[in-house]
């Protein structure tokens, strides 16, 4: 197995250096030469294992010319333990009868990137070992919310590794600010970022694309890396729970094997269902995926004309891990149904002139995986309550988006839908609060008020949040301009490690 980058300018190398390096040196993501095949005896094997047994035996189709089977276990039965995920790490709870919630947030931050981030970490350090580089690690994060907290939580204190996470200073929940301003560990930073979360993300991937910056840093002892999903080390875990879900719908009796369901993701940067389409090429049978968005619509405006245009309103809504106009990871998609060739020249596009137009065969291409929907801001609400209210089901303003979208979906035979659930309701309490009993109450303090209204029990990770010592003051933001060597520097000062 080889990683070539989806705009085919770079050198192919292991998955091992993938994940060490991240950002492929023409600015492309890494993609594996190929996608391994999973056959119907092979979902049967997994059936009767285990999600940690599940999750290293689908990762080490994608990792074997670098990481042993054995070693990917014994990861992953670490990654899976029940100290960072009480009970099944992914599990399906089924609403009405088509819809099937995959909820993925049962980990230390309460947030389905827990999901890739507590595994990566060893897969990252791993292959630093293994590609012999004793250089220091810098992780550039950009985050609008969940994956912040997650890779500050699963780089903790990991020797060899300083992490930066840069969130959009009014982009995130209150919960979401107050998770990074009180994370512990002696590696890690945060800082806000005046704007929104492409500003942060363009910030981030300027510095890995600045020579003096790369030159500067190596001179320090350092080389720069990611955790987002860019990251093929991030996107190949989130493979694994589709795969898992599908399983576990076999071992219920929920549905036979072999038999199609479909897959609605509530999509920002397009990683998440990414890893869902690849679950699918791999052979799970998937008909349809539904990719849906909020208002930030920019990406159910590409599956319907085909055309990518992020020059448009940005807007804050109260699903804010959405609120995304530059979807990184459909570059992966592009190079998958278009090739490099035609990948290159579009990213191009999208970096001078801000959009894209991908030609009628490409986009019929597309369109025989996916369909797109949206949800305004009203229809969220309506929807969280609707699911409180008819089934007892309590989700969060992202988890609402997909599932009014999934409800329009539904097919006339009622085919099963898997809908992935991205956090606990508890993350985004003022919104939840106020569409199940029209209250408003902002802040931390919307916590023990839905607490009080629904009984739902509120998960350790957030239970006395606002006790929790400051440690960034979410106040002292900087302007995107300002991200590169002297914020990079002062990391290495803060570290005393000049």
């Amino acid at each position: 197995m080889k990683y070539i980058s989806t705009r085919g300018g770079s050198p192919a190398i292991s998955s091992a250096e993938a994940i060490r390096n991240g950002l492929a040196p023409d600015g492309g993501l890494y993609m594996p030469d190929c996608i391994p095949s999973l056959s119907e005896d092979d979902l049967k094997c997994l059936c009767g294992m285990g999600y940690s047994e599940r999750a290293a035996c689908i990762m080490h189709r994608f990792l074997y010319d670098s990481f042993p089977a054995s070693e990917l276990l014994s990861d992953c039965r670490s990654a899976y333990s029940g100290q960072s995920f009480p009970g099944e790490p992914a599990r399906v709870v089924p609403v009405g009868n088509s819809l099937r919630v995959l909820e993925l947030w049962h980990g230390p931050t309460a947030a389905f990137k827990d999901m890739a981030l507590q595994i990566m970490p060893h897969l990252f350090v791993s292959a630093l070992r293994k590609t012999g580089d004793n250089r220091r690690a810098l992780i550039l994060v950009a985050t609008s919310g969940d994956t912040g907290k997650a890779a500050l939580e699963g780089y903790r204190d990991v020797d060899g590794v300083d992490i930066a996470v840069f969130y959009p200073v009014n982009g995130v929940s209150t919960v979401q600010k107050l998770q990074m301003a009180t994370q512990t560990g002696k590696n890690v930073y945060v800082r806000a970022v005046e704007g929104n979360f492409d500003d942060a993300q363009t910030g981030v991937k300027k510095i890995f694309s600045d020579p003096a910056m790369g030159s500067k840093l190596n001179e320090k002892g350092y080389f720069l890396s990611s955790a987002n999903s860019i990251n093929w080390g991030r996107l190949v875990p989130q493979i694994c729970y589709y795969i898992s879900a599908y399983c576990d719908l076999i071992s219920t009796g929920d549905i036979n094997a072999g038999e199609t369901v479909d897959i609605a993701v509530p999509t920002g940067n397009f990683g998440n269902i990414l890893a869902a389409f690849i679950a699918k090429k791999m052979g799970l049978p998937v008909g349809k995926l539904l990719c849906a968005s909020n208002v930030n619509n920019v990406l159910t405006d590409f599956f319907n004309t085909g055309k990518y245009d992020r020059n448009r309103d940005f807007r804050l809504t109260v699903s804010p891990s959405m609120d995304i106009l530059i979807s990184s990871n459909l570059e992966r998609l592009l190079y998958l149904v278009c090739g490099t060739q035609k990948t290159a020249i579009y990213m191009e596009k999208l970096k001078k002139e801000g959009k894209y137009a991908v030609d009628n065969e490409d986009l019929d291409a597309m369109r025989a995986d996916f369909d797109a929907d949206y949800c305004d801001e009203e229809g969220t609400l309506e929807e969280i309550r609707h699911m409180y209210t008819d089934f007892g089901y309590l989700c969060d303003t992202h988890t609402a988006v997909a599932l009014k979208c999934a409800e329009r979906h539904i097919t006339p035979s009622g085919r099963k839908i898997i809908v992935a659930s991205t956090a606990n309701a508890y993350k985004f309490s003022p919104a939840v609060l106020q569409a199940i009993s029209g209250e408003k109450c902002e802040g931390i303090n919307a916590i023990g008020r839905l607490h009080e209204i629904t009984g739902v029990e509120i998960p350790s990770p957030l239970r006395g949040i606002a006790e929790r010592q400051i440690r960034f003051d979410p106040h002292d933001s900087i302007l995107p301009s300002e991200m590169p060597f002297d914020v990079m520097q002062e990391i290495i000062d803060r570290n005393g490690r000049e």
